[in-house]
Parts: C-alpha cells; structure tokens; sequence
C-alpha cells in the first residue's frame, strides 16, 4: 500500500453514535478504546452486508453451477477421488 492510500485510510472523521448506557458503561469499566471497538464492528458489519450483497446477485450462477454440477460432476477430480 502506497503512503497517499494509507494517509487516505487513516482519516478519521467524528461522528455522533446512540449506543446502550450499560454496554457504554461496561466497554469504559473495562478500559476499551470505544472508538475502535465502534470502528472494529462497523467494518464487520459492511464485510457481511458486501457478502450478502455478492450472494444475493450471484444466487443465479450459483445455482447453475451446481445444477451443472450436479449433471456432469466437477470439471477437475482430484486423484484421491478417482475410482
């Protein structure tokens, strides 16, 4: 990664989140940075949202691949699997 992406990645902006006293008030007793814990599960949340989005627009394929599949067997067999 070159200097200018990784200055680019590094910004950070602030933001106003609502998130529940008690867990707000655990995270603190506990001495967690709540900005990257937010940050760490706000990353994890678009990752899933990208992979649900690929499956969903990718469901056709998928299911043409394994009906073929299905059909002719897989295109490679790995040695172990021949008879």
């Amino acid at each position: 990664m070159n200097t200018a992406s990784q200055n680019e990645h590094s910004k950070r902006r602030p933001v106003n989140l609502t998130i529940r006293a008690d867990v707000l008030d655990e995270a603190k007793a506990l001495k967690l940075n709540t900005s990257q814990a937010a940050e760490t599960g706000i990353i994890a949340a678009v990752k899933k949202a990208h992979e649900q989005e690929w499956l969903r627009d990718s469901q056709a394929a998928l299911q043409a691949h394994n009906k073929r599949v299905d059909k002719s067997g897989p295109l490679l067999t790995p040695g172990w699997a021949r008879d």
